[in-house]
C-alpha cells in the first residue's frame, strides 16, 4: 500500500474529504491543490507535506474510496453463498455504492472517464476493490475494468444492467468465488 495509508491522520482525512466535496461540486479536473487546501482549512505547505502533487492526492482519494466501497460490497454479500448470484450481487453493489457517492460519481463523467480508467487499474485499487470479489489479481483487474465500463456507460436501466452482469460478468467470477 502507498505511504499515505500509513499516515492516515485527521489532517489527511480532512484533506481527502475536502477534495471529495470539490470533486463532486466541480469535477475532478477542475480542482487544484490551492482549492483543496482552502476547503480543508489548511495551508498549501500542510497539504504538500502529505501529498507531493495533485496525482498523489487523487490516487490517495481513489484508494481510500475503493477500500470503503470494497468493505461495503463485502458487507452486502456476506450472507450470500458463492456462485453467480453472489458475483452478480457484488458487482451490482459496487455500482450502487459508487453511484450513490457524488464524489465518486464525478470520476465517471465524460471528461473524467479516461483518468478514472487509468486510476482504476492501479494495483492498489485492484487490491482494494477487485480482490474483494475475485480470487486472483488477473480476475480482479478484469473485474475492475468491467465495473469502470458499466459506470462509464451504464445499462439502459437496472434490469438491463443486472442481465448484463449476470450473463457476462458473473460466470467468469463464479468459479473464483465458489
Amino acid at each position: 500500500m502507498s505511504d499515505w495509508v500509513d499516515r492516515r491522520s485527521p489532517a489527511v482525512e480532512r484533506i481527502l474529504d475536502a477534495a471529495g466535496g470539490l470533486f463532486a461540486e466541480r469535477g475532478v479536473d477542475a480542482v487544484g491543490m490551492s482549492d483543496i487546501a482552502a476547503a480543508a482549512g489548511c495551508s498549501r505547505a500542510t497539504l504538500y507535506r502529505y501529498f507531493p502533487d495533485r496525482p498523489a492526492l487523487q490516487a490517495a482519494f481513489v484508494q481510500r474510496e475503493a477500500l470503503r466501497v470494497g468493505a461495503l460490497v463485502a458487507r452486502d454479500v456476506a450472507a450470500l453463498r458463492g456462485g453467480s448470484d453472489r458475483a452478480t450481487e457484488a458487482v451490482l453493489s459496487s455500482l450502487r455504492h459508487v453511484r450513490a457517492a457524488p464524489a465518486l460519481a464525478a470520476w465517471f463523467s465524460d471528461r473524467e472517464a479516461g483518468r478514472t480508467a487509468d486510476r482504476a487499474l492501479d494495483s492498489e485499487v485492484i487490491q482494494a476493490l477487485g480482490l474483494t470479489m475475485a480470487a486472483d489479481p488477473e480476475a480482479a483487474r478484469w473485474l475492475v475494468r468491467s465495473i469502470v465500463s458499466l459506470l462509464t456507460v451504464p445499462g439502459r436501466d437496472a434490469a438491463d444492467e443486472r442481465a448484463t452482469v449476470a450473463r457476462f460478468v458473473a460466470p467468469v467470477l463464479a468459479p473464483q468465488r465458489a
